[in-house]
Order: structure tokens, then C-alpha cells, then sequence
């Protein structure tokens, strides 16, 4: 027994001394390669740089984010000649779009004329309807009205007479006073029929409308005539 555990002993110190004189390696690359660690690292070809250099030299190498181009709402789109029943199931639908006061819904024009109106026509906003209205003041002009539907949105009504006579003698008036833009205009009587105008949608709201107007076969979309 006491010769084994001699013979254990010898064995451990031999082993200890081979790996202390390096025949048996190391478990450390840098050990036992010094020189590759060395070239690796290349310490004399190391340069120091600014924070401030870094970081452009950064954003240099980062591509550019993509332009987001703004979006154009569309002016004015129209859709159908509704019957009553049919305009309410549309309208109906419509409302999940949630357009608010962009939807407006008007009665189609009939046949036959009702009536004749002298008006000024429409001025493409607010602002420009009322500046118009400002002249026809300076002028004298006080019967007049700012109209804020469709289909003369932002025109200037000057009266509404049943005759095309009686229109007439009312614009030779204004001429008299400086006022040159009028013009006449029949007025129809009203039909049946609605259409719904929407102003200023996306694309995103147009896609909705374009689904919607798909389940009534015979109605269609088209650009808001005025």
C-alpha cells in the first residue's frame, strides 16, 4: 500500500514538472502564440480620434432616412344619383368613415326650370367670398348672399327671379353700379335623386369610399363638377 501511494506521488510531481517546463502547452493562446497575439492587435498603427469624428463618421455611413412626401387630400368627389331608400343604406355605410362635415349631400337638379338667379360665381373659399362680398358693399350692393353649398359654394347670390326678363333688368343694375362678374343662371326644379359630395379626403378615406360605392352597382364616383 505504501508503495502505490509512493508510486501516485511521483507520478503527480512528474506531471507538474513537465507542465512547468512547457511540454505539455498551455491553456492560454497568448501563451503560447505571443507573436500572433502581437500582429493582431498592430498597437503602433492604432489612432486615437474625437468623439465628435466618430460620431460623423458614423452618420456618414448610415444611408438617409426615406422623404415622407405630405399627402394632398382631394378636392372633391361625388358619388351617384340615389333614390331615397338606396341614399339612406349608403349613407349609412358612409358613416363608418367618419368624414364629418367633408360629407354633404345635395338634391340632383330636375328638368325643368323653376326659376332664374343673378349670382357671382363661386370664389374657391370663405376668405375669397367674403372679400368679393366687401367690393359689392363698396359699391352700394347690400342685397346679396354668401351661398355655402354646393353645388355654387362660395358664390354670391344677387336675387332669384321667376322670370329670365326679370333676372335680366336686375343685372343691367348692378352693371350700372360697377358690378361686372354676375351672370345668369336657370334654376331646375328639384328631382328625387340625391348625390353625396365629399371634400378634402385621403387616400386611405377614398379606398373606404371606392369598397362602399362597389355594393351599389349603378352608381359611380366622379370629380365634384363645380
Amino acid at each position: 500500500m505504501l508503495k502505490l501511494i509512493f508510486c501516485l506521488l511521483l507520478a503527480i510531481n512528474a506531471a507538474l514538472f513537465a507542465y512547468g517546463q512547457g511540454y505539455l502547452g498551455r491553456f492560454s493562446e497568448a501563451e503560447r502564440e505571443p507573436a500572433r497575439i502581437r500582429n493582431q492587435l498592430n498597437p503602433a498603427k492604432l489612432t486615437l480620434i474625437s468623439a465628435a469624428k466618430a460620431n460623423a463618421a458614423v452618420a456618414a455611413a448610415t444611408p438617409p432616412a426615406p422623404e415622407v412626401k405630405e399627402e394632398k387630400p382631394i378636392a372633391c368627389l361625388e358619388v351617384g344619383s340615389f333614390q331615397l331608400a338606396e341614399a339612406r343604406r349608403f349613407e349609412t355605410q358612409v358613416a363608418a368613415l367618419e368624414l364629418g362635415d367633408r360629407q354633404s349631400r345635395r338634391n340632383l337638379p330636375g328638368q325643368e326650370i323653376s326659376s332664374y338667379m343673378v349670382h357671382i360665381p363661386p370664389q374657391g373659399s370663405k376668405d375669397g367670398a367674403e372679400k368679393k362680398a366687401a367690393e359689392l358693399r363698396a359699391l352700394g350692393v347690400t342685397n346679396y348672399f354668401v351661398m355655402p353649398e354646393p353645388p355654387l359654394r362660395w358664390g354670391i347670390s344677387l336675387g332669384v327671379f321667376k322670370t329670365e326678363a326679370a333676372a335680366q333688368t336686375q343685372l343691367a343694375a348692378l352693371n350700372k353700379q360697377g358690378v361686372h362678374s354676375a351672370r345668369i343662371a336657370p334654376r331646375y326644379s328639384g328631382s328625387k335623386l340625391l348625390a353625396f359630395q365629399f371634400r378634402d379626403i385621403d387616400s386611405a378615406a377614398r379606398t373606404g369610399l371606392e369598397k362602399i360605392t362597389a355594393k351599389f352597382p349603378e352608381q359611380e364616383i366622379r370629380s365634384c363638377s363645380k
